[in-house]
């Protein structure tokens, strides 16, 4: 088994690069140790909370007990199934702030900036307005990935951008546009009623072109022979190969198991290496560092009206559901029901928004339990750029096991000042008059909850992942010890070797991760194809004129 470029991991950025480079006619083999996505737990966009919380289609990953979260050990969810993550995440579509990607270049991922990057974004999108509005020539049009919006027909997701504006925010028709900051509708990737995975927008064209092949096993480890990357050693039940690469071999297999899959071919800390007794090929003491992620609460309303989707939350309607979708791909089976959304700055001073809201008419958890309380809605709410840092680590030299992944959450001061002012910009909002209709009292923290220690503990105690994970591969200049990676994703220290995916970004980006992870595997494989970047583009983003004096 060979080919010109071995990519492991059928996820967000592997998919993208194995259909461009499959189509600038290079042979690719994409080493992939989940299944298939086939099925309705997969593709009805309104099932997602079953696929990642299934075996078949999740590596099942938990935290380190994390000290200040009561020592709870968060789920922490990782595709196993062809498509990746981009399987099992809730579909919701965000770019990234503008000033996200200059933040990167000014930390030495030289040409990500947002001037670099936002042609990729426009190169891979088939966007859809679906007729609400939004400026077509911020986005793309003709690329493989599909981007829609939902009917938002539920009138609760009106009421939460007029409340966000009541409560004196600025609204956008399109936060992936030239205006990220406000409420508006949300975007998924969502076409004609299905999930658009990487592995539909990309893989599946890439395997018709007959020069990609998808090769189910479990990578061990990179080969590395004097110093270059040439192949990668697998196991498909109780036998081991490898794999050879012509040209290069490219991780992009989860900010997870990318830094693991390093560590156990010799390229990290030289000293947790020995400690597993692990022959030293390459210190980058960066590898597994930097680990960052979304924590969000769900602020939960009891509703005067039964109008949410709590109505649907029956084997009855389910199976109504259920059927209609499976014969016609319309309903609401078709949508992921995240269909509004806001993206606030928390106080004056901050130049770009520091917080995100997911709005869902539906009172729930991610692993689909309900609110006692029945009918209810909800805000999930969360900082975008926490300070705190943790590490993914190996367990043991087995590459079987587990990595050890302690996120260290919640451990700056800075975070439980940020969240405390997310819970309670939250509850300013639902108190607005466009909620009066429909706000019968708040389920959770709930109202007895006020001071900061109240709401410390509840942070504490039900704080969950946005399931963000990134940055243990962090990009950087090659004189940076702490870097990993150089900008065109090469690992420093060990020729024809990259890494392309979420673990790559110096910082989290704002928002949800799959849109821009999708766009490194589109970026690098202009790199890996020796090809000059695209064209650098010149717009210019919305920036509140008086964010140093005013929040809103």
């Amino acid at each position: 088994m060979q080919a010109d470029f071995v990519i492991v991991g059928a996820g967000s950025a592997g998919c993208a690069m194995a259909y461009r480079l499959s189509e600038a006619g290079a042979s690719v083999i994409v080493i992939e140790h989940g299944g298939t996505d086939a099925g309705p737990f997969i593709q009805m966009p309104a099932a997602l909370s079953y696929p990642m919380n299934m075996k078949r289609y999740d590596w099942g990953y938990t935290s380190e007990p994390e000290p200040h979260l009561n020592n709870r050990r968060l789920a922490c969810p990782r595709g196993k199934v062809i498509g990746g993550s981009s399987s099992i995440n809730g579909m919701v579509y965000v770019r990234g702030h503008a000033m996200d990607f200059d933040h990167w270049s000014e930390q030495g991922a030289d040409g990500w900036a947002y001037a670099d990057v936002l042609p990729y974004y426009r190169r891979m999108e088939n966007w859809h307005d679906n007729g609400h509005g939004g400026d077509p020539a911020w986005r793309g049009t003709g690329g493989p990935l599909h981007v829609s919006r939902g009917p938002r027909q539920n009138p609760l997701y009106h009421a939460f951008v007029e409340a966000g504006h009541q409560a004196g925010y600025q609204t956008t028709e399109d936060y992936n546009g030239e205006k990220q900051e406000g409420f508006g509708p949300m975007e998924q990737t969502v076409w004609m009623g299905r999930r658009w995975s990487a592995a539909n927008a990309y893989l599946r064209p890439a395997l018709r072109s007959g020069r990609c092949t998808v090769v189910n096993g479990l990578a061990l480890r990179v080969v590395i022979e004097d110093g270059r990357a040439t192949g990668v050693e697998i196991l498909q039940g109780q036998k081991t190969s490898v794999i050879r690469a012509h040209r290069e071999v490219v991780l992009a297999a989860s900010s997870i198991n990318s830094p693991k899959l390093l560590m156990l071919s010799g390229i990290g800390p030289a000293t947790h290496l020995a400690e597993h007794g692990i022959e030293v090929i390459a210190d980058r003491p960066g590898v597994g560092q930097n680990l960052q992620d979304h924590l969000e609460l769900y602020l939960q309303m009891a509703s005067s009206q039964p109008i949410t989707l709590y109505r649907h939350w029956n084997l009855l309607s389910k199976a109504a559901i259920g059927a209609q979708w499976l014969l016609f791909k319309r309903g609401f089976g078709a949508s992921n029901q995240f269909e509004s959304t806001g993206f606030i700055r928390s106080r004056a001073g901050v130049p770009y928004p520091d917080v995100q809201f997911h709005f869902l008419p539906l009172a729930v958890r991610y692993d689909g339990k309900v609110a006692a309380e029945g009918h209810g809605f909800q805000a999930h709410v969360g900082p975008m750029r926490s300070p705190s840092r943790g590490a993914v680590t190996l367990a043991s030299a087995d590459p079987v096991a587990a990595p050890r992944i302690f996120f260290n959450y919640m451990s700056e001061d800075e975070d439980w000042v940020d969240f405390r002012q997310c819970t309670r910009l939250t509850r300013e909002i639902f108190a607005q008059d466009a909620f009066k209709p429909f706000v019968k009292h708040e389920i959770q923290p709930g109202d007895a909850l006020q001071s900061d220690e109240e709401l410390d503990g509840f942070i504490a105690e039900h704080a969950e992942s946005a399931y963000h994970p990134c940055g243990t591969c962090r990009m950087g200049r090659t004189d940076d010890a702490s870097a990993v990676v150089d900008p065109e994703a090469r690992v420093i220290g060990v020729d024809r070797l990259r890494v392309a995916d979420s673990s790559i970004f110096p910082r989290i980006t704002n928002g949800n991760l799959n849109a821009p992870s999708i766009m490194v595997g589109e970026k690098v494989s202009d790199h890996l194809l020796g090809r000059e970047p695209l064209p650098r583009a010149n717009d210019t983003p919305w920036i509140h004129p008086n964010w140093q004096t005013a929040q809103r």
